[in-house]
């Protein structure tokens, strides 16, 4: 079967030959120039209406091509779908399509920016990892829209705009990753090309609004499933006096987000293994900084992740478990059914992105951001595609 390639824009999936070019739009060296213009299709697929060269067809598997209306030599390869311009070297280097989704409430746009952050500074210096901006639109979007929001201003989010308000429109942050893997001359670099796409939870309130708005799912080549154990009845009631707790309206239980993401996995010609998913799930129960006060002193919930550049997979385990056990205190039961019965591949996580629960005017603590394991999942998710070694950290044996 021909190698098939997925947009890390629109999530559409293609052959590497079809991979289409934009012409540059400069003087040639026949001195003609093609004039730039607005493409409806871009525009249509991703709102971008900016005036940019004609797209034509040649052979994508090839770095350059030659623009057949003036000649010029252009190395601009653009999705045949959506038409946004590809990462550098995609197709060359692995693309790996993260979806992360969850419940209105549930903190997804605040994981997703600390965690970022922390792949960029403390835990991608801990695994020799470099993460930048694969384009100039996630570079300003990602700095300007939420880095500076949370670490600069200590601002909350206000909800994320359901695809539906965005007229269906993608918009995803698109990053490349560099991780040093040894070899046998040395360390060798590996880079890869995450995608991240942060959904609204209303995407998630009904069968119809996930086939609708999420169709990168079936591409996806890992899952973070983000849960608030807040939402979970079990749970609440047993949060540190003064937690912020999310208000119910309009909120979906945990175990019904779970249930229609799962039911759209499981669709016909989804990826299985022996009648489950086999995509993995990492499944990250947020906010743990609320449960704290519960565990015991040696819970490998209370401990950081081991130090050196290898994933820790007993660590992994003991955090999984402790979790598990967590849900049955937290009428989370049906929420492990679900994932035992339907997933060939899940892992459990908890994780807390601030430290610390917000103020009531919805800003960060006066004790600033204080992340716990909030690049576990992700680093799972790497080292279940080999992109990431596993094995015990430095100093345990």
């Amino acid at each position: 079967m021909a190698r098939r390639l997925t947009c890390p824009y629109c999530y559409e999936t293609f052959g590497p030959r079809d991979i289409q070019f934009r012409c540059t739009s400069r003087l040639s060296r026949t001195q003609k120039r093609c004039a730039r213009s607005r493409d409806q299709v871009l525009a249509d697929r991703t709102g971008q209406r900016a005036e940019v060269g004609p797209a034509f067809r040649a052979d994508g598997r090839r770095p350059t091509a030659l623009c057949p209306e003036c000649d010029d030599e252009t190395a601009y390869r653009i999705c045949p779908v959506c038409r946004s311009t590809l990462p550098v070297e995609f197709g060359m280097v692995e693309n790996r399509m993260i979806a992360m989704v969850g419940a209105k409430a549930s903190g997804k746009t605040v994981y997703m920016t600390v965690l970022l952050h922390e792949m960029m500074n403390r835990a991608g210096a801990a695994y020799g990892a470099s993460l930048m901006g694969a384009d100039d639109a996630t570079m300003l979007r990602y700095g300007s829209d939420y880095q500076d929001n949370l670490y600069r201003d200590g601002q909350m989010f206000p909800g994320t705009r359901t695809a539906v308000a965005n007229d269906h429109r993608v918009e995803p942050l698109v990053f490349r990753l560099g991780l040093r893997r040894p070899g046998l001359f040395g360390p060798r670099l590996r880079h890869t090309v995450l995608s991240f796409f942060d959904t609204a939870g209303e995407d998630f309130n009904s069968r119809e609004s996930v086939e609708l708005n999420t169709r990168y799912l079936a591409n996806a080549d890992g899952v973070i499933l983000l849960l608030d154990p807040l939402q979970m009845p079990g749970a609440r009631q047993l949060a540190l006096p003064g937690t912020a707790l999310p208000g119910s309206e309009g909120v979906d239980a945990p175990v019904n987000v779970l249930g229609r993401v799962t039911n759209t996995l499981l669709a016909p010609g989804r990826d299985r293994s022996a009648g489950k998913v086999n995509t993995p799930v990492a499944v990250v129960f947020s906010k743990l900084d609320a449960f704290w006060h519960l565990l015991d002193t040696g819970s490998p919930l209370r401990r950081h992740r081991p130090p050196g550049e290898r994933f820790d997979e007993e660590d992994s385990l003991s955090v999984h478990e402790e979790v598990r056990q967590l849900l049955k205190d937290w009428d989370g039961v049906p929420i492990d059914q679900i994932l035992e019965n339907s997933y060939a591949r899940h892992r459990y996580f908890g994780v807390s992105a601030l430290g610390r629960s917000p103020t009531g005017d919805a800003r960060v603590a006066a004790t600033g951001i204080q992340p716990y394991r909030v690049a576990d999942p992700l680093l799972w998710l790497l080292k279940e595609s080999g992109a990431l070694p596993a094995g015990p950290g430095r100093g345990r044996g």
